[in-house]
């Protein structure tokens, strides 16, 4: 399967597919990575993997469509099948939604639909909540409210503080999300929507 990830960040979640792809976990090449923030440091781990870029600064363009335009001639040309979000902060839009229905995957630091949006981890925990979780769900035109695929309760132990909580909840990400797209891959998921649970 021809794959870009989508990130904004420091690519924990990327380094984690390109390991289980060397591990032979994940059935499949990472063919694009695609970023919109120039001094993200996931940006220099596709370098070391040797793995194709393309980071654009949405703010260069008129519009989102215009940005989303020229994403998509980067898929095309890379031959991409499935759109794996890792820590990418922006919606996607119609531009790309509409030839990647359900092909575009994303993975949420909650237990969808709780806590959506940028600091859910925080969220939860501030909440005094007992567990959060990982949520595996396809793309929509919304704020992590597209259609749950998988999820992964993470307890909030007493004797967390914020950090070891947060240490834990990426470990289980790191885990479960080769093992999730690996099965979605298998079955063919691109031509219709498919619970794991």
């Amino acid at each position: 399967m021809k794959i870009a990830v989508f990130a904004s960040g420091t690519g924990s979640n990327f380094t984690a597919l390109v390991q289980a792809i060397k591990q032979g976990q994940l059935a499949a090449t990472i063919e694009l990575l695609v970023c919109d923030q120039p001094d993200a440091l996931v940006l220099k781990r596709a370098e070391a993997e040797r793995i194709p870029i393309v980071c654009l600064k949405p703010s260069d363009f008129a519009t989102k469509t215009a940005y989303e335009e020229q994403v998509k001639e980067a898929l095309i040309l890379h031959e991409i099948e499935f759109i794996v979000l890792a820590g990418y902060m922006r919606l996607i839009g119609p531009t790309l939604l509409e030839p990647y229905k359900n092909r575009i995957i994303n993975i949420h630091p909650s237990l969808l639909p709780a806590f959506p949006g940028r600091t859910s981890i925080a969220d939860a925990f501030d909440a005094g909540m007992s567990e959060s979780g990982i949520t595996i769900h396809y793309i929509d035109e919304g704020i992590d409210t597209g259609p749950i695929i998988y999820q992964k309760a993470v307890p909030i132990l007493k004797t967390d503080t914020f950090a070891t909580f947060t240490e834990r909840m990426h470990a289980v990400e790191h885990t479960i999300y080769p093992m999730v797209l690996e099965k979605i891959f298998q079955e063919g998921a691109s031509n219709e929507k498919k619970s794991l649970n």
